[in-house]
């Protein structure tokens, strides 16, 4: 079976069993199950992201690789890429991405996610390319344990599939990212806390001639929402890339290097985000920066 009818079944039978051990905790609890459990949100969880990326790195990030999906465009930058003694470097990168995934929040536990992503990018010797969808993807968010008042920290697990469009082309790339996150709330409400955890990102590619390394990033951090429900959330971490051999472009070399990432949501009573930005700045060795508005257009809400 092909990587991605592997990945997408892999996702699919994920879903079914967290969705069917949450059922079965609903069921175990005592009391009759609430309103807003019963009653799914659905909505699109819109993001707009500015991203600026150095000469010779690829756009690997802590929760999103924006650009990944159009590697062909960033590689080939319109027939510009800039010439190096060892074959053809990476140019430096702006780029404008536009992710339009339909979330439903199943329950106060699982979420699930599936939609496309367009983009346009520009280097120092290229205009702004023609924005066009660049790639669909989908995943699910879970608490695999929650919290609750108790001692142990609440475990969310997070994977995701994103393959590029169209894939036919040797660049074009597959990518599965898997996101395990600790959560120990200070309190009941959970309005203050911390977090741990780890992304793996793997990329497969269409052709043999190249190769993308895994990417690990380990983090630490935490989280505070004042009484007028605006939360923000920081993580410090350390991104460990294997490098990359892509075709006759120089070799992007292994690199271990700190990455941040810093949000701001304003929550509705229920939790509900209602606006977000984010702001991640990843060194490669040199910075790279990516700043996100999240506008989410909501269908139903609790």
């Amino acid at each position: 079976m092909p990587f991605p009818l592997r990945t997408a079944a892999l996702v699919a039978t994920c879903v079914a069993c967290v969705c069917a051990a949450s059922a079965k905790d609903g069921d175990d609890d005592s009391g009759a199950t609430s309103q807003s459990d019963a009653t799914p949100s659905i909505y699109l969880d819109m993001k707009s992201s500015y991203v600026s990326l150095p000469a010779g790195a690829l756009p690997i990030g802590l929760g999103n690789s924006a650009l990944f999906p159009n590697l062909q465009g960033v590689l080939l930058a319109n027939g510009t890429a800039l010439p190096h003694p060892s074959g053809i470097s990476l140019p430096a990168i702006q780029g404008a991405v536009v992710d339009l995934p339909l979330t439903i929040d199943v329950t106060d536990r699982v979420s699930l996610y599936a939609g496309v992503s367009a983009s346009s990018i520009s280097t120092p010797v290229s205009d702004w390319s023609t924005p066009a969808i660049t790639s669909w993807n989908i995943g699910f968010q879970a608490d695999l344990y929650k919290q609750d008042g108790g001692s142990i920290p609440t475990i969310t697990w997070q994977p995701t599939i994103t393959q590029s469009v169209p894939n036919s082309s040797p660049l074009s790339t597959t990518i599965f990212t898997n996101i395990l996150e600790f959560d120990y709330a200070f309190d009941k409400d959970e309005t203050r806390g911390l977090l741990a955890g780890v992304q793996d990102t793997r990329v497969s590619l269409n052709t043999a001639l190249a190769n993308i390394h895994p990417s690990t990033i380990g983090y630490v951090g935490g989280y505070y929402q004042w009484p007028n429900n605006w939360k923000f959330t920081g993580r410090l971490g350390v991104q460990s890339f294997g490098g990359a051999e892509l075709l006759n472009f120089t070799p992007v070399h292994p690199l271990t290097q700190p990455v941040a990432r810093f949000d701001l949501d304003r929550m509705d009573d229920n939790d509900n985000r209602l606006f977000g930005v984010m702001l991640e700045i990843m060194w490669m060795p040199k910075p790279a920066y990516q700043l996100t508005l999240r506008t989410p257009l909501y269908f139903a809400r609790n």
